[in-house]
């Protein structure tokens, strides 16, 4: 096996340079990697390449961190986040069109199965399709999350059929799902050697069956695959938690599935937004003060309760996760000091020895960052070179999400034991790098009533996960978008306010606490009210169907059978 998964990661690679010179404009149903023959399909070789195509990135979207309340890019908001989403949405096509590409091509692989008949080895070939499986159902849980109900079909198709298919519920679908993920499950190996995570595996199955479960609120199925998972013994949370996210960390034994990236094969992250503007970046991008002020005191209280918080120094006493996400003030960041303070006029460089000037404070440059705020986490020196181009592993799936996916679950059923705290303690107690065990070494979460759980796990979730694009799925499926997404984002005052209403008077860096609801959404009103924040923007969303994205108006002008969801 562990030859078939280098000749696969060969092949994914070579298909990820195959993307690159291939049009996405149209509707495939066939694979690119299919080749003109009949023949094709009558070599493991071939069958390899094809796998692999179900592999491309463009396959496999992350939701994005700037439809969210955790993100700010200066005053700009995207459809999501102004409430301005319609069937013309060119994301939400090209997502729609790759999601049934890749189906269309899992589904022509596995109607082609009879021509390897006695040619591969019948324990290979079904390990094939459990992989081949596995694509299938990941893809349609992506449909049914974002757009409900959608047309199913497991067969290749005409156009003319394409065309005339209706929408089923997503209920049905699911059972399918699952059904793909279990045979996934019989029929992958629990790794393929050296803990890879870069093709689908046993426990990959079961997370994403876990992942989707929780999604439709199928607590039992959610429990019961996450549950599975963990008990294999295979993976580990990273030890250290800020390294986890670099690009020198490949394949962590926390990474349950990745994609691996590469820039030589033109599989990269463009990251430039978030960079700081004195090291070249352009720092237009960043975590929001609400991500910034969900952290946690180390007492484990939210920083409105605690009397451990300092709003003029607002990143002391702090759960650690709230450094590695933020850049904390007057701290060495990628060689340089970071510190948005409009008298800091020139800062330390600490490879030269040098001050320079100082192009992260509005004091020197207007472009600086609008809240102050910087992005760190998984940000080293690989950021600032290959023109601002970096390939981390791809993680879709971790095992801290397991954990608490399997503790989420938990606490919906009603089962709160120590199990469901311990699963959230070991993630908890990871980020103060200490063993679960040492609870006078960290804010262990210790009640057992469901409605506090509940409020502690998805606390955990966010600063857990921020900037890792599972914020958006997780406003959407608790119902919380309508109100994280429909309120002003603030930042900074202008400077010349800003040194005479916060700084002169003492008042930096936060003029006073924000409020924290019991939902974790920090309330920044009354500093407005008093003139010593300056509102952005306001983000809007429509509850009544945002929760839902739209069927493509192209598809909805071709296809009779096919109906639009509410609202739009």
């Amino acid at each position: 096996m562990k030859k078939l998964y280098l000749k696969s990661l060969k092949y994914w690679m070579i298909s990820c340079a195959t993307l690159l010179m291939s049009s996405c404009n149209d509707l495939n149903l066939n694979p690119l990697s299919e080749g003109s023959s009949s023949s094709w399909y009558s070599t493991e070789e071939e069958i390899a390449m094809s796998v692999n195509d179900l592999f491309r990135d463009v396959f496999w979207p992350m939701d994005d961190n700037q439809w969210t309340d955790d993100y700010i890019r200066r005053e700009s908001l995207v459809p999501i986040t102004n409430g301005s989403i319609t069937s013309e949405w060119s994301d939400n096509a090209a997502r729609w069109l790759n999601q049934y590409r890749a189906i269309g091509r899992a589904n022509t692989l596995l109607s082609n199965f009879t021509r390897m008949e006695g040619k591969i080895a019948v324990a290979t070939l079904e390990r094939y399709e459990g992989v081949i499986r596995f694509a299938r159902a990941s893809n349609y849980a992506y449909l049914i999350a974002r757009w409900g109900d959608v047309p199913y079909y497991t067969e290749p198709l005409s156009l003319d059929e394409a065309f005339q298919m209706g929408r089923t519920s997503k209920a049905e679908i699911l059972k399918h799902i699952y059904e793909d993920y279990d045979y996934a499950v019989a029929h992958l190996p629990e790794s393929y050697g050296s803990n890879t995570a870069q093709y689908p595996t046993k426990g990959a199955a079961l997370a994403m069956k876990a992942r989707i479960a929780l999604y439709m609120e199928d607590w039992s199925t959610a429990k019961t695959a996450a549950e599975a998972c963990m008990n294999l013994g295979v993976y580990e949370l990273h030890a250290d938690f800020p390294s986890l996210f670099l690009v020198s960390t490949k394949n962590a034994e926390e990474s349950v599935f990745l994609l691996p990236r590469s820039i030589a094969f033109g599989v990269s992250v463009f990251v430039q937004w978030e960079v700081p503007l004195t090291l070249g970046g352009w720092n237009g991008a960043g975590p929001s003060w609400e991500l910034f002020c969900s952290f946690l005191c180390t007492d484990g209280k939210p920083i409105d309760e605690s009397s451990l918080f300092d709003p003029r120094n607002p990143f002391k006493n702090r759960d650690p996760r709230c450094a590695y996400t933020c850049v904390e003030f007057q701290t060495e960041h990628l060689g340089v000091m970071y510190q948005p303070h409009p008298d800091s006029l020139q800062i330390l460089n600490f490879n030269t020895g040098q001050y320079q000037l100082n192009n992260d404070t509005r004091a020197n440059n207007q472009y600086a960052s609008y809240n102050g705020i910087a992005l760190k986490k998984g940000m080293d020196e690989d950021w600032t070179k290959n023109s601002y181009n970096i390939d981390p592993d791809k993680i879709i799936i971790r095992y801290a999400d397991v954990l608490l996916i399997y503790a989420e679950a938990k606490i919906e059923l009603g089962e709160t034991d120590e199990s469901v705290l311990h699963a959230i303690n070991r993630v908890r107690a990871r980020a103060y790098g200490v063993d679960v065990s040492a609870t006078d070494r960290y804010p262990a979460v210790t009640t057992m009533n469901q409605a506090e759980l509940r409020k502690a796990l998805r606390i955990e979730r966010r600063m857990e996960f921020a900037f890792e694009n599972l914020r958006y799925m997780d406003l959407i499926r608790w119902r919380l978008a309508e109100k994280a997404l429909n309120k002003p984002r603030y930042g900074m005052l202008d400077v010349a306010e800003l040194r005479e209403k916060v700084v002169k008077p003492g008042l930096w860096f936060f003029p006073e606490t924000p409020s924290i609801d019991d939902d974790g959404i920090a309330n920044f009103d009354s500093m407005y009210d008093k003139g010593l924040i300056k509102r952005l923007t306001v983000l809007i969303f429509d509850k009544s169907k945002q929760y839902l994205w739209p069927i493509p108006s192209k598809d909805i002008l071709i296809n009779s059978n096919l109906s639009q969801n509410e609202g739009y």
